[in-house]
């Protein structure tokens, strides 16, 4: 059964439009038509269409109907598509708005076909790129401003972004007027419901950075803007976006025994989502051959991001005196929300272990109260943390002043079950994790 459908733009402050079919040809059915013309017959299957009104450069959905030839029983008819009313009621006497209405050969009043969603996708971008000539950019999407004066090691919160158009993405100077003034282009096709991060990254200048990484735009699709494995995990997503940084390995060295939690990362790359209980870890970035270049603590538990989404970037530069003297190297981390990234405190000066020479706690294996040293070399705060061995918070034993020296508290632990647990003592120089074990 066939239904032949005629379409008259008869909408006068529309521009020329494209219509596209999205739900069974997937396709362009009428191409650049213009107020007051017609495009002919179109001979189409008796089916439920799903119809998008879009600019003619195919980058920007007007509206979205449902066209339900076959629910409306309309096999074997011809019918007259028009687009009817205006754009802008406001400019044209508040009179109708635009919409998709069908004349039937027995006349009578028009029917209107109903609305439909525009379909989208979610979006977060991420400002990456250390070259000094890019510290401020401006990013437009098609002809439109997205971001205006995007600052280095910011992100964007998620937006919506119309999903299923060719969508060209655009990196120019600060005060930039139009989209044609952009220094760097890509061509993105997102998919109808799906997140995506985009990291800017890379090196503009023609000279002065050592290597020389091409600026790009890099996408992740299947992004999460909320921990998908448990309120009480974090997702993290990790990108290597160090231009001089060799293919790397990162090893959690607090809680897991210095486990590889991402093998051979190369620039450029994603390594997916980890997906861990939210805690303390203390993190080790080592070369391929699990060389120690550099230590972060991050905080996960202190920072409260309990059920959050996070995408940790490395970012800056091994070497900024082979780079402009641009930013050294370091871990940063985007929230969901967006806003400037965060930067992991680096483990300097002192190893793990040396942090908190001399620390230590009895008896193991314990039954009620767990004895505990804690030495410092510095007159500083201290976070104690009980976790378990998944590195979940059990016991939140107080963030405490401490004066140089050793100090002796004593933690009772009668509420925790039998099991092997792990003390953190957690500063801003280093982390230690000391096992024990409580009985009953």
């Amino acid at each position: 059964m066939m239904t032949d459908v005629l379409v008259l733009h008869g909408a006068t402050d529309a521009p020329t439009v494209d219509v596209y079919e999205s739900g069974a040809v997937n396709a362009t059915i009428v191409d650049n038509i213009s107020y007051p013309a017609f495009a002919g017959y179109l001979e189409l299957p008796t089916a439920n269409y799903s119809l998008q009104v879009r600019t003619a450069d195919n980058s920007t959905i007007v509206a979205a109907y449902s066209a339900p030839l076959a629910a409306l029983n309309l096999g074997g008819t011809a019918l007259t598509v028009l687009a009817s009313g205006f754009l802008n009621p406001a400019v044209n006497s508040n009179g109708p708005a635009f919409g998709l209405w069908v004349a039937l050969p027995s006349g009578g009043a028009l029917v209107e076909l109903p609305s439909a969603s525009i379909p989208t996708a979610r979006l977060q971008v991420i400002h990456n790129s250390s070259d000094l000539a890019a510290s401020t950019v401006d990013v437009w999407v098609n002809n439109a401003l997205l971001l205006d004066d995007f600052d280095f090691r910011t992100a964007s919160p998620f937006v919506d972004a119309q999903a299923g158009v060719d969508l060209t993405v655009g990196i120019a100077l600060p005060n930039s007027t139009q989209a044609s003034d952009a220094i760097y282009q890509q061509n993105f096709n997102l998919a109808d419901g799906e997140t995506y991060i985009v990291v800017a990254n890379g090196i503009v200048s023609a000279a002065g950075y050592n290597p020389i990484q091409p600026f790009n735009l890099y996408a992740f699709g299947g992004a999460r803007e909320t921990a998908t494995s448990g309120a009480a995990n974090t997702d993290l997503l990790v990108f290597h976006g160090a231009t001089d940084a060799p293919v790397v390995d990162v090893a959690e060295t607090a809680l897991l025994g210095g486990a590889t939690i991402v093998d051979d990362l190369a620039y450029g790359e994603f390594d997916g989502y980890l997906e861990v209980p939210t805690a303390d870890y203390s993190l080790q970035v080592q070369d391929a051959q699990g060389n120690e270049l550099v230590n972060y603590l991050a905080p996960l538990s202190l920072l409260s991001l309990d059920g959050a989404a996070l995408t940790v970037l490395a970012s800056g530069f091994l070497s900024p005196a082979q780079n402009s003297n641009g930013p050294a190297f370091g871990l940063w981390v985007a929230l969901a929300a967006g806003g400037a990234l965060v930067e992991l405190p680096l483990i300097t000066g002192v190893s793990e272990a040396d942090a908190f020479a001399g620390s230590a706690l009895w008896p193991t294996p314990v039954s009620d109260v767990l004895n505990v040293d804690v030495a410092v070399k510095n007159a500083q705060n201290v976070q104690l943390r009980v976790v378990d061995v998944t590195g979940r918070v059990v016991m939140t034993v107080g963030n405490n002043a401490f004066e140089n020296g050793t100090t002796r508290l004593q933690v009772p632990v009668q509420q925790l079950a039998p099991a092997q647990y792990a003390l953190q003592l957690i500063a801003n120089n280093g982390v230690k994790s000391m096992p024990f074990h409580v009985v009953r």
